[in-house]
């Protein structure tokens, strides 16, 4: 098997992660779904063909809770994705700005967003998938030894509380998220990873911890903070990205050769 023909890796990036500059022959392309449209970049990441996708958009106009999630992931279907590794920046309840949090499962705090293909509209019909164990374990263990093995530490454990946005928390939701045992708070992986469970594609995802979340700082949230915070952590983020992508390639490459 060559690294060419593997299926392709689908990498999906929010704040403050636009691009993926390690990308060759890359090409800009638009995926019409049944959902929406989407765009995305395709290219080789060691030699694997691998599908990028911004959240916000490349100037990061589209905020968390208008993202097309739906079309995003029919999308990393149509064009075969088998497996997705997906970054965001996140507050900590617990861990602190510049932590990485590699989680394990979530809370859904959100209200108004479309978090299933199948409401009725599609042929499939009603289907329940189960949500036990969200987060892929495999990909979760090649987040998590990408971090050991680039001298990262990591929490290797975790509770994504997934919030409306595009306002912060407050404070009285944050003091019931650490009752709940939430970990991070975000706007994002929901239900990004409910929809690639739908699709069975395997999801797992690395938190970069940006700043405390409501309540738990000596100073009220900014972006100003934030953004310092990502400018500092995105280039060892990258290189976390880059060492996963890269052990995926190894790891089918083996399965590959065995067959």
């Amino acid at each position: 098997m060559t690294q060419k023909s593997l299926a392709p890796l689908g990498v999906i990036a929010g704040t403050g992660f636009y691009d993926l500059p390690e990308l060759s022959e890359r090409e800009s392309i638009v995926v019409d779904t049944f959902f929406g449209q989407a765009k995305c970049v395709t290219g080789l990441l060691h030699g694997r063909k691998t599908v990028f996708l911004s959240r916000h958009g490349v100037d990061h106009s589209v905020p968390p809770h208008l993202v097309n999630y739906r079309a995003n992931i029919a999308a990393m279907k149509e064009l075969g994705v088998s497996e997705i590794l997906a970054i965001n920046v996140v507050g900590g309840l617990g861990p602190v700005s510049g932590d990485l949090v590699v989680v394990e499962d979530f809370i859904d705090f959100t209200k108004t967003r479309v978090n299933t293909f199948f409401d009725g509209t599609t042929p499939e019909g009603v289907v329940h998938t189960d949500m036990g164990e969200p987060f892929d374990q495999r990909l979760r263990h090649v987040w998590i030894n990408a971090c050991l093995e680039s001298d990262v530490p990591v929490i290797t454990t975790g509770i994504y509380g997934a919030y409306e946005g595009p306002r912060f928390e407050t404070r009285a939701e944050i003091r019931a998220a650490q009752g709940m045992g939430v970990t991070v708070a975000g706007m994002t992986v929901v239900p990004e990873v409910i929809l690639a469970n739908e699709l069975a594609i395997p999801y797992a995802c690395i938190s970069l911890v940006v700043n405390p979340a409501t309540g738990l700082g000596t100073e009220p949230v900014t972006i100003k903070e934030i953004n310092a915070v990502i400018e500092r952590g995105s280039e060892t983020v990258k290189r976390i990205l880059s060492r996963a992508a890269k052990s995926l390639v190894s790891k089918l490459d083996s399965v590959g050769a065995e067959a």
